[in-house]
């Protein structure tokens, strides 16, 4: 299909632009918070209906606010790790209308990234 130049321009074919569809819309948020377990995770639900899971340890922390974090523009997800006493933490976020798909992806490869830590037995 040609798409003929309304004026002066150029002309050119839908392939040639090569056009995609791409995934819009916040999506299903249980592809992020189906990633938590009880036995590892704290899950808090407050009273706006926002979402927040921390580690047991407290290191790291999820936010999903479905109208957006309070003093925000639009944050709607926040992802944070806490870092050591020599190894600064991060932090990422995301908007409301992102992809629960690609927050989750993010969730995922955070958790593939932790490990647990092994504590000493008594004999140690």
């Amino acid at each position: 299909m040609t798409v003929a130049p309304v004026g002066p321009g150029f002309s050119t074919t839908v392939e040639a632009l090569r056009l995609r569809e791409w995934q819009l819309g916040p999506g299903q948020p249980t592809l992020v918070m189906d990633q938590f377990s009880a036995e590892d995770f704290h899950l808090i639900v407050d009273d706006r209906a926002d979402v927040h899971v921390s580690s047991k340890d407290g290191r790291f922390y999820l936010g999903w606010f479905p109208l957006g974090r309070p003093g925000t523009d639009g944050e709607g997800w926040k992802i944070a790790v806490t870092g050591t006493a020599k190894v600064r933490g991060y932090h990422m976020s995301f908007d409301t209308e992102t992809p629960a798909d690609i927050v989750a992806a993010a969730v995922a490869r955070v958790l593939e990234t932790s490990r647990r830590v092994r504590q000493p037995s008594a004999h140690e």
